[in-house]
């Protein structure tokens, strides 16, 4: 397997982590503990705490960008394109995902903290854009 495929499992993995360790756990460990019911989470109502809700937005955005980099390993798989540019792009890539979504999760939201947020996923989209970019001239 390429490292851009690693990748894209380690971004799945990551996303699932999310979901399990921030808003499951969250929600579960309020449901057995009876401080909740389990028909009381709604999709449509803001629920929970600020970190809740941070968890919940930081997993939703795992959500929307995963798509579109599992469709930028499909072109490289398709095009049988390889090179370590596509490899330390996806590595960088990955490393920001995780800091952006650790930041989100474990920091009161300031402005400074938001754009430094907003950097890590800036990150993400030059390598994301970058990648496609390598792909469809080396193709």
């Amino acid at each position: 397997m390429t490292i851009p495929v690693w990748v894209l499992l380690g971004f799945a993995a990551w996303t699932l982590l999310i979901l399990l360790g921030g808003v499951g756990l969250y929600r579960w460990s309020r449901i057995l503990t009876k401080r909740a019911t389990l028909s009381e989470w709604r999709a449509e109502l803001q629920q929970g705490s600020e970190w809740y809700q941070r968890a919940i937005r930081a997993h939703a955005n795992c959500v929307e960008n995963l798509p579109v980099y599992a469709a930028i390993v499909v072109a490289i798989i398709a095009t049988g394109v390889q090179s370590s540019v596509l490899d330390i792009l996806a590595i960088i890539l990955i490393c920001a995902r995780v800091f952006q979504t650790l930041i989100h999760i474990s920091l009161k939201q300031t402005n400074l903290v938001a754009g430094l947020r907003f950097a890590f996923f800036f990150v993400q989209f030059i390598c994301m854009f970058s990648m496609g970019v390598f792909v469809a001239v080396n193709a």
